[in-house]
């Protein structure tokens, strides 16, 4: 919470993941939300497709800006958390995740994926498409390619962003925000480049700053 009062919520919306949720449940996104602040809910639901229906559900009930689920759970578990929105009143951005940022070729082929982490992106992307879902989560890198096959039909949602000088962490495939936006991103997701910064208020001002288009002369 202290991280929220020193930020605009006019200027940034927050993630809410497994481990602040697990801690404090949604009692904190309400409090969030009762700042002012629209909440993307990081928790990556992969199960049974009525769990993860359900679970859907009740983030829309809980009034989430943006909820995922994991594409890997595959199209019928995708459809079943669209089809559970479809009677809400409010109706959360239905995101699915690709392949996580920290992973490599390596880690693929230990699951017995032999290709690389842009071509099963691709696989998995436009099986959300085809499932219902508003967009993906991706790499900068893949948000390129996503763009090039898609065009504007899927959001894309770009984690591993790191401001010029950051240290890069757990994260396998960075880039900086206008990088990512460059590259097709619609949204960018930070962390340690805000919650590290000594003046977090700022830092997201410099970011903003830093994606906008140069002004002309």
């Amino acid at each position: 919470m202290a991280l929220s009062q020193q930020l605009d919520p006019a200027k940034v919306r927050l993630k809410v993941g497994k481990q602040l949720f697990t801690a404090a449940g949604p009692d904190l996104v309400r409090s969030l939300q009762d700042l002012g602040f629209e909440i993307f809910l990081d928790l990556k639901f992969h199960d049974i497709p009525n769990t993860v229906a359900q679970a859907v559900r009740s983030a829309a009930e809980l009034g989430v800006w943006m909820v995922n689920v994991h594409a890997s759970g595959g199209a019928r578990m995708m459809r079943a958390a669209r089809e559970a929105l479809s009677d809400c009143v409010h109706q959360p951005l239905l995101i699915a995740v690709t392949v996580l940022t920290s992973m490599t070729r390596e880690d693929l082929a230990e699951l017995n994926w032999e290709a690389e982490p842009l071509d099963r992106v691709c696989e998995l992307a436009m099986l959300a498409q085809q499932s219902g879902m508003d967009g993906v989560v991706c790499s900068a890198a893949e948000a390129s390619a996503l763009k090039r096959h898609h065009g504007g039909e899927l959001l894309m949602v770009t984690p591993g962003i790191r401001q010029v000088g950051d240290a890069v962490g757990d994260q396998r495939r960075v880039v900086t925000p206008s990088d990512a936006i460059a590259a097709g991103a619609t949204h960018i997701v930070v962390g340690r480049s805000i919650t590290a910064s000594p003046n977090p208020a700022e830092t997201v001002l410099d970011i903003l700053a830093s994606m906008s288009p140069p002004a002309a002369s």
